[in-house]
């Protein structure tokens, strides 16, 4: 590449932009205590690709027998010092011996934490902060064992962005202190739906800290309370049943978004599949022993992201639709989030996979953007978006969600990230005008890196070659280290499933490899036909997984690609080896790993907490616009009243909703709740203004199936106060509307 020279004016604008930079860097550095406490829960000795114990494996090659296995890797050498919890025996509810089949457990519990005041994750996109709900987030655990209790296995599918590895350090400590040795990291997978609509703030590595604008503790432990409560309502509910799984292919619903990559891949590979996605869906059923359904976890390969980065409002995205048709199919009579059927629909291979099915259009011309580099004649790569098959991104999301619903219910170096990175996808582009498909560096962000960070070394940028480095994160370690370099792989096999618990994203290719070499692994050892499941976002996030051909491509998913372009090789590897000791039934001799950190001191919430107030002359919860006297299905009331912080709700759980829509019964003379703020139709917005002044709004979105009569909606909320010298208090409040009526047609 030429070298390039910067003008006066580029000198000067670089000048103003380090200076400006670390000033922010410095007073940032305020929030943090940088002694590099950490606290970690096991002895551990460190060693390249190192392994965990587990208790011995039973063969998984009948309908009867489960096994797990977990291996953790690290690049790094790691010494970690030993701490006891106490550990409180949990009883057991009474076993069932004298059946064929399973001991199976369902359960659910809310984990939206802060709606308002707190980042979403998964655009990065600044600006993007919750300001209201659509749909709650929920844990949905699924407890599976022999019928004497043995090899017992959990899957947690939750309605989050990824699994942080703090997260998981957290409720894996909580486990063991109320059930002992029951659930362990082996034994255990958490796995994110990858929904970019959920709030961020609960993550420990400093890029994820950064990207979530600090570090919300009270988001935080909203999750690890609904994760810990998921799992004991399924441990609770545990009887025996029969689990069944079934294949078919869902399409209309997907594209590969870095098709240009994907075609880097070998055309002798391609021809063996006929598409560039896959379009396979996998479920699990499990019944109790009277064949009525206790729950079903579905894997399909799909982003949720037909709710867009211009979204505001806490939501599941299109995989929790699917949840929430299926639940209220099956749980007649309660409301959503509600009733004893659990359907999770987990995440796959969706690194390179689209429900922005009409593709990538320039907004502002409305040609097409498909090319290597998603930019557009006119506005660049920030005018290209997909655009998905609904009217908006909400009608979007429900026809996506309805056709996974309705398929479901049928029968290593160290860590980098490239330019291409900045540039975001055609599902939500990056906020500076970085393009993808760089392979080379820019002497104006280079200059700003190294001024700021430092250079990157020549063993990071020789080692990710093609990848231009943006952020050498495996060299940065203030106040944290800003990438995990301690990651676990883990399967757990029921039957003849194997469920790989991936800790990112992998691309199509990259799934299917891994899927082929796992199988082939069993088969070798004697192991026939196991169906082999990518589930994604488990454990801990470390970004994009892609093949080495789309690696050189150097698109967002490859440039995201943090370990290098042989990290596909190692996680397959590593695989390979715990399916290997699966089949061999010599899990107990796979050696033990290091434990990650667990990180003391955080960045802050950037956002600061303000005390709530009401105008002169009104109250939290009052009316300032009533719903109009009367409307038709179809229609949408809505109702405006004096608010406060949604995110104070998070604190303090007097109420388990926002809102609901409520119908009165003149039999009863009482007011019956239709729809919460968990219901589809309903939306809750808040309105931050000055000074701590707020209003919220509820939507009633009024759907073809509600009876005429009469309605009320009702709000529900908490207000931040605190008096002189006195600390802060959380108290709740709530509104009420005027009635109105709802006729036919």
């Amino acid at each position: 590449m030429a070298k390039r020279t910067f003008s006066n004016l580029e000198t000067f604008l670089i000048f103003l932009l380090v200076m400006m930079t670390a000033i922010t860097v410095a007073l940032l550095s305020l929030l943090f205590i940088t002694s590099g406490t950490i606290e970690n829960h096991k002895d551990s000795g460190g060693h390249l690709f190192s392994t965990t114990p587990n208790p011995p494996a039973t063969q998984g090659s009948t309908a009867t027998q489960s096994s797990t296995a977990t291996q953790r890797s690290t690049a790094t050498q790691s010494s970690t010092a030993t701490q006891t919890s106490p550990v409180t025996s949990t009883p057991e509810p009474p076993l069932f011996q004298n059946f064929s089949g399973y001991y199976i457990g369902v359960g659910r519990a809310d984990c939206t934490g802060q709606v308002a005041d707190i980042n979403l994750m998964g655009y990065s996109k600044s600006g993007q902060n919750a300001q209201g709900i659509l749909t709650r987030l929920y844990s949905r655990a699924f407890i599976m064992a022999e019928p004497d209790g043995s090899n017992r296995t959990v899957f947690v599918s939750i309605d989050i962005g990824m699994v942080s590895q703090r997260l998981r350090l957290e409720v894996l400590n909580r486990l063991q202190s109320k059930y002992g040795s029951l659930y362990r990291r082996d034994n255990v997978i958490l796995s994110g739906t990858h929904t970019h609509s959920g709030p961020a703030g609960y993550f420990q590595y400093t890029v994820f800290v950064i990207a979530s604008e600090g570090f919300s503790n009270r988001t935080f432990q909203h999750m690890v309370t609904g994760i810990l409560k998921s799992i004991d309502i399924a441990h609770t509910n545990m009887k025996p049943g029969k689990i069944f799984i079934n294949k078919g292919n869902v399409d209309g619903v997907q594209i590969n978004r870095s098709p240009y990559s994907y075609l880097q891949n070998p055309q002798s590979e391609r021809a063996r599949y006929s598409s560039n996605t896959d379009k396979e869906m996998v479920v699990l059923k499990m019944v109790d022993l009277n064949g009525d359904d206790l729950g079903l976890i579905s894997w399909f390969a799909i982003h949720p992201v037909s709710m867009n980065n211009s979204n505001h409002l806490v939501n599941s995205d299109n995989v929790g639709y699917a949840s929430y048709l299926l639940e209220q199919e099956k749980n007649k009579g309660y409301l959503p989030g509600q009733g004893p059927f659990v359907a999770a629909f987990a995440s796959s291979n969706l690194g390179d996979v689209s429900p922005n099915i009409l593709g990538p259009r320039c907004i502002n011309t409305g040609e097409s953007c498909d090319n290597a580099n998603s930019t557009c004649p006119i506005g660049g790569s920030n005018m290209c978006i997909a655009k998905g098959p609904g009217q908006d991104m909400f009608d979007s999301t429900q026809i996506i969600g309805r056709a996974m619903y309705q398929r479901a219910k049928a029968k290593t170096c160290k860590p980098a990230l490239g330019y291409s990175f900045a540039a975001g996808t055609i599902d939500g582009v990056g906020g500076l005008n970085f393009t993808q498909g760089k392979t080379e560096g820019d002497p104006f962000w280079d200059t700003i890196r190294d001024q700021i960070l430092g250079k990157p070394s020549e063993e990071i940028k020789e080692c990710h070659k093609p990848k231009p480095i943006l952020l050498h994160t495996g060299e940065l370690s203030k106040p944290h280290p800003w990438h995990p370099d301690i990651v676990d792989v883990q399967i757990i096999t029921l039957g003849s499933l194997a469920i790989t618990a991936i800790p990112g994203e992998f691309t199509t290719m990259s799934g299917r490899r891994l899927r082929e070499a796992v199988q082939a692994e069993f088969a070798s050892h004697g192991v026939q036909n196991m169906t082999v499941v990518i589930s994604g976002l488990c454990n801990v996030y470390t970004h994009y997984i892609t093949t080495y051909e789309e690696y050189q491509a150097q698109r967002y998913e490859a440039a995201s690609t943090i370990y290098g372009p042989h990290t596909l090789s190692a996680y397959i590897q590593l695989f390979r080896n715990l399916a290997k000791a699966i089949a061999t039934d010599t899990v107990a001799n796979l050696s033990r790993g290091p434990e990650p950190p667990f990180f003391q001191q955080l960045i802050l919430p950037l956002i600061p907490n303000i005390v709530d107030r009401a105008p002169i002359g009104r109250t939290f919860g009052d009316v300032l616009q009533p719903a109009k006297p009367e409307y038709r299905v179809g229609e949408v009331a809505e109702v405006i009243f004096v608010g406060a912080n949604p995110k104070n709700s998070a604190q303090n759980e007097t109420h388990q909703t926002f809102l609901t829509v409520e119908k009165y019964e003149a039999t009863s003379t009482s007011w019956q709740i239709v729809c919460n703020d968990a219901s589809w139709e309903t939306r809750f917005y808040w309105h931050k203004g000055l000074l701590g002044l707020s209003n919220a709004t509820v939507e009633w979105h009024i759907p073809d199936t509600a009876q005429p009569g009469i309605y009320r909606i009702r709000y529900f909320g908490h207000n931040r106060k605190q008096d002189i010298l006195k600390p802060a208090v959380i108290l709740s409040f709530e509104g009420t509307s005027p009635a109105f009526e709802v006729v036919t047609t």
